[in-house]
C-alpha cells in the first residue's frame, strides 16, 4: 500500500458516520432489488452513478458487499451483516424525522414549556386548559423549576418557552412582561404582627426569614426589597417550595415574603406590604433567534395575549 493510499484510508475511517451515511440508502436499495438498474430507477439516479457509489463504498470498507451475476447482484455474508445495521440506521433517521415533523405539526405538535413552582398549582393548568380549547391536540412537555435552571434549559434548547420571575434581561433571550403579583409578608398566627392587615417591610427588619434558596427569583426579590427597606434579611431557613416555607413559618421558625397561596394555609397570617411596593413581575422568555414551530408560535401568541390577566382571580 502506498503512503498516499494509507493517508486516504485514514481520512475515510476518521469519520465513518459522515462518510457512509449518504450511501446507506443507495446500498439498501441495491440489496432490496438485487439489481443495480432497478435500484437506480427507484432512486432516480443514473445506473453508472449508482454503480460507482457501490464500488466506492466497498473500496472504503475494504470488503465485497455484493457478488455480481451478470445484471444481477446478491449480498455476500459481509453484505448481509452490513445491511442489518444499515437498515437500523435508516429506520432511526426516519423515526427522528417523523418525530420532529410531528412536534412541528400545527394541529398536534409539541410545546416544551417551563414555569416556576409557584405557578404550577393554578396558573399553568388554567392557561393550558384555555389554550387547548382552541388547540385540543397540541401536546405539552411541562417542566417545573426555579428561574435560573429554566433559563439554562432554555439556552440548551430543552425548552421552547418559560414563565419566570424576575423577567430576565440577557442579550441571548427575548422576554416580555405579562403580569405582576403582589407579595405578602407571611407570619405565624401568634406573631405580634398577626393582628395587622398591612405592614411596612421595615417592621420585619429584626425578624428571622424563611426563604427560598439562592438561584430562585423570590430570593433575589426578597433581598432587593429588604435593601430598599433599609436592611439585610437574616435568613434562618432555606427551602425549595413556597408551601414548605409557609409550613416553617406556621411552626414559628421565622417570617417569609411570598406570593399569595392557592388556598389559605392554617397557622399563618398573610399581610399586605405597603412599603416598598412588594410585587414580582412575571414574564415569558424564549431564546433569541430561534425559529418557532407553529404550535410554539401559537402558544407564545396566546401567552402574550394574556398580558395583565395571566394570573387567576
Amino acid at each position: 500500500m502506498s503512503p498516499a493510499r494509507n493517508e486516504k484510508d485514514i481520512s475515510v475511517t476518521s469519520d465513518w458516520g459522515a462518510s457512509l451515511t449518504p450511501r446507506l440508502a443507495q446500498f439498501a436499495a441495491v440489496a432490496r432489488h438485487e439489481h443495480v438498474t432497478r435500484a437506480a430507477a427507484e432512486l432516480g439516479v443514473p445506473q453508472s452513478t449508482l454503480s460507482r457509489a457501490i464500488t466506492r463504498l466497498e473500496h472504503d470498507l475494504g470488503v465485497a458487499l455484493f457478488a455480481r451475476h451478470g445484471r444481477t447482484v446478491s449480498l455476500t455474508p459481509a453484505g448481509r451483516t452490513f445491511l442489518a445495521s444499515a437498515e437500523r440506521a435508516l429506520a432511526a433517521v426516519e423515526q427522528a424525522a417523523e418525530s420532529v415533523r410531528a412536534d412541528a405539526d400545527p394541529a398536534k405538535g409539541k410545546v416544551a414549556f417551563g414555569f416556576l413552582h409557584t405557578l404550577g398549582w393554578e396558573t399553568v393548568p388554567v392557561l393550558i386548559r384555555a389554550f387547548r380549547a382552541e388547540h385540543p391536540r397540541v401536546r405539552f412537555a411541562l417542566v417545573q423549576n426555579y428561574g435560573e435552571a429554566m433559563l439554562e434549559r432554555l439556552r440548551a434548547g430543552e425548552l421552547d418557552l418559560c414563565l419566570t420571575s424576575p423577567v430576565p434581561e440577557a442579550p441571548d433571550l427575548v422576554a416580555r412582561r405579562l403580569d405582576e403579583q403582589r407579595l405578602r409578608l407571611v407570619v405565624p398566627d401568634d406573631h405580634p404582627l398577626a393582628g395587622r392587615r398591612r405592614v411596612r417591610l421595615a417592621e420585619a427588619a429584626d425578624e428571622h426569614f424563611v426563604t427560598l434558596e439562592r438561584g430562585y427569583g423570590m430570593r433575589r426579590i426578597l433581598e432587593s426589597l429588604c435593601a430598599e427597606a433599609g436592611f439585610t434579611p437574616r435568613v434562618a431557613f432555606e427551602g425549595e417550595e413556597a408551601e414548605t416555607i409557609r409550613g416553617l413559618v406556621a411552626a414559628g421558625l421565622g417570617v417569609a415574603l411570598l406570593p399569595p397561596p392557592t388556598v389559605p394555609r392554617p397557622g399563618v397570617r398573610e399581610l399586605t406590604v405597603t412599603a416598598p411596593r412588594a410585587v414580582r413581575e412575571i414574564g415569558v422568555a424564549w431564546l433569541a433567534g430561534r425559529p418557532d414551530t407553529p404550535p410554539v408560535a401559537a402558544f407564545k401568541g396566546f401567552l402574550l395575549s394574556r398580558r395583565g390577566r395571566l394570573l387567576p382571580g
